[in-house]
């Protein structure tokens, strides 16, 4: 047996676990290798995409895997990923995908369990940030190496920042709304003011105009701007993929499939496979997010909603 898949015996000097490495090609191979060794670990095994399935089959156990992915590798992709997201599922190890912004649709129709961390076209520290949040999550003792010292400190402290303001953001959310004097009842939406799409659609063009005049970071909202665009959507009876909604979410990638998985999660969300494309996977509002949605618009009424 693979010296990587020994639990934990096997250790680097950092006193930390070896990850294997599943790479496309000989680049990706070499940035997969940067950023596990950024996160402090050390890279036990190094494998290309295809045949990677069956060395996994083979293996008891493992403490992590990271998959570095810059093209479409078609089925021996579709059925790693498949596989990776079931052993995570099952606690067998951590797992990162790491891609660029094209390849986000075959991803996320693959990667199903919500324990993957997902970084997409990601800079030095949000790769090693990804691979300490996972296997964190996995219970792996995990530090970040001294790219922690250097010149991407900052952003390591803004993605711990999002990472903690996405679960207080979620937990509030799963709490319910704060009791009031009548709680709230589902309203038939022939019930409700009648909403175009244009009129939503004019909300989120008056949100991206913000950035002509300021930051655009100043307004980052993440979840907001994928409700609105998903609400469009669905007055237009139109279907949005993943990678739309992360356009939609107007923040990197990587950020916005966090939010993403945390709203299905939290039931604000349904993903729902492409019938006719196995390779996609269509996102929704919830009947109830829906029809919270609406409801807000007609309360608001002609008042400017930003």
């Amino acid at each position: 047996m693979n010296a990587f898949l020994s639990y934990a015996p096997q250790t680097h000097s950092s006193g930390l676990p070896p990850v294997l490495i599943v790479a496309s090609s000989d680049a990706a191979m070499a940035r997969a290798t940067i950023g596990v060794e950024a996160s402090g670990y050390r890279v036990g095994a190094s494998l290309p995409l295809e045949g990677a399935l069956k060395r996994i089959e083979l293996q008891a156990a493992a403490t992590a895997i990271w998959i570095e992915v810059d093209r479409d590798c078609g089925d021996p992709m579709d059925e790693l990923l498949a596989r990776v997201s079931g052993d995570v599922a099952e606690g067998r190890y951590a797992a990162v995908v790491s891609a660029t912004g094209a390849l986000v649709d075959p991803l996320a129709a693959q990667v199903t369990c919500d324990a993957i961390e997902f970084v997409i076209d990601g800079n030095e520290a949000e790769r090693a940030a990804a691979l300490s949040i996972a296997a964190t999550r996995h219970g792996v003792a995990s530090r970040i190496s001294d790219v922690a010292n250097d010149r991407n400190a900052e952003r390591l402290r803004q993605l711990s920042e999002e990472v903690s303001r996405i679960a207080s953001t979620l937990a509030r959310l799963s709490t319910g709304p704060i009791p009031g004097p009548r709680p709230l009842e589902p309203v038939p939406q022939a019930d409700l003011a009648y909403l175009s799409a244009e009129t939503v659609r004019g909300v989120i063009r008056a949100r991206q105009l913000r950035a002509r005049y300021f930051s655009q970071e100043l307004f980052a909202d993440p979840a907001w701007d994928m409700l609105l665009d998903l609400l469009q959507a669905e007055i237009a009876q139109l279907r949005v993929p993943v990678s739309s909604v992360c356009i939609a979410a107007a923040v990197p990638a990587t950020t916005a499939l966090r939010w993403l998985k945390m709203m299905v999660a939290e039931g604000l969300f349904i993903r729902r496979a492409d019938p006719h494309d196995g390779r996609r996977v269509f996102v929704e509002l919830t009947p109830e997010t829906s029809n919270g949605l609406r409801r807000y618009f007609a309360d608001v009424g002609q008042v400017a909603v930003i």
